[in-house]
């Protein structure tokens, strides 16, 4: 593709394109981590606010191909890029930390379970996620479904937020 920039101005802002790949994974993360921090989940009810981000990260994910196709490239690659950057790491504590304060509110409340990790709930939660983007043209190949459509999407987000609910509750 052309573009206004020469490859003189990629190493001279990045060291490289190893650094412009760097640079891009960590725009990518702080991106869904800045929207995320802009959920006003402290008012809610705990399983309310586990809702509204289980919801978000669903939305998220299906607004954001390019996002799951960054960290599915990152996975073929082992982590390499991801591991030597200085931010990433930083950036996703802050979604722990929320679920950590999720849980522990809901445990007081005595709604959620006690033996939840929140990284694993994390992961869960985008695994459930990812799964509709990183895997639509395959399934809906093979199953003749259109995973892109409002119902079934409807249908999976629903299906997702009722099993990590499931999850997590007394």
């Amino acid at each position: 593709a052309r573009t206004k920039t020469s490859k003189r101005m990629i190493y001279y802002y990045f060291g490289g394109k190893e650094g412009l790949y760097i640079a891009v994974l960590e725009a990518a993360y702080r991106s869904i981590r800045t929207v995320e921090a802009t959920l006003d989940l402290k008012p809610m009810k705990p399983e309310d606010a586990l809702k509204t981000l289980i919801v978000f990260t669903f939305d998220y994910q299906n607004a954001h191909p390019e996002f799951v196709r960054l960290v599915m490239n990152e996975n073929i690659l082992n982590g390499a890029y991801l591991a030597r950057s200085k931010a990433i790491q930083r950036l996703n504590m802050t979604a722990i930390d929320t679920l950590r304060n999720l849980l522990a509110r809901g445990q007081r409340d005595e709604v959620f379970r006690h033996d939840v990790d929140p990284v694993d709930l994390h992961m869960s939660i985008s695994a459930l996620s990812f799964f509709n983007i990183a895997n639509r043209a395959t399934f809906s190949t093979i199953f003749k479904r259109d995973m892109a459509s409002a119902k079934a999407l409807a249908a999976r987000r629903n299906q997702v937020v009722d099993t990590i609910l499931r999850y997590v509750k007394r």
